[in-house]
């Protein structure tokens, strides 16, 4: 079972920071061989939804207010640590980054920028695809919409 934890930038302890950065980058760089600009300057707007297992973030999202990112609130750099995505702990931390985003922005439409092969697990959380996929980063994507 995860502990959840949502905190701005500011709240973040500097192991918060290190271990999220580390994670984003294990996966999204190493793991999926993406060479891109993870730390984009959006983290000290963003609200940060993090999961722990026995201490060890092992999820994390981040999400925006409404026009900060998309016209709607948003949910992104959605990631879980390799070893523990049997646990469905994708499924936890977009739960727990559903209600914060309600809680701290006060909406339930959120979007989210879904690496094409992720459609179905989004679905799974209500979104609904928006117009065409796209290229981000070398990886193909497309817009989602969780309407309510």
């Amino acid at each position: 079972m995860l502990v959840i934890l949502d905190k701005y930038f500011k709240e973040l302890t500097i192991n918060e920071l290190y271990d999220l950065l580390q994670l984003r980058s294990e996966v999204f760089v190493v793991e999926q061989d993406c060479v891109y600009q993870d730390v984009d300057g959006k983290d000290r707007i963003a609200l940060h939804i993090l999961g722990f297992k026995d201490d060890e973030l092992v999820a994390y999202t981040r999400a925006f207010k409404p026009g900060q990112y998309f016209s709607e609130a948003s949910i992104g750099r959605v990631v879980v640590k390799k070893e523990e995505r049997a646990n469905d702990y994708g499924y936890d931390i977009m739960k727990a980054s559903m209600v914060a985003v309600q809680e701290h922005f006060n909406t339930a439409k959120i979007s989210v920028s879904a690496q094409t092969y992720l459609k179905s697990f989004y679905k799974n959380l209500g979104f609904e695809e928006v117009g065409d996929a796209y290229e981000e980063d070398g990886i193909p994507h497309i817009k989602m919409i969780k309407y309510q």
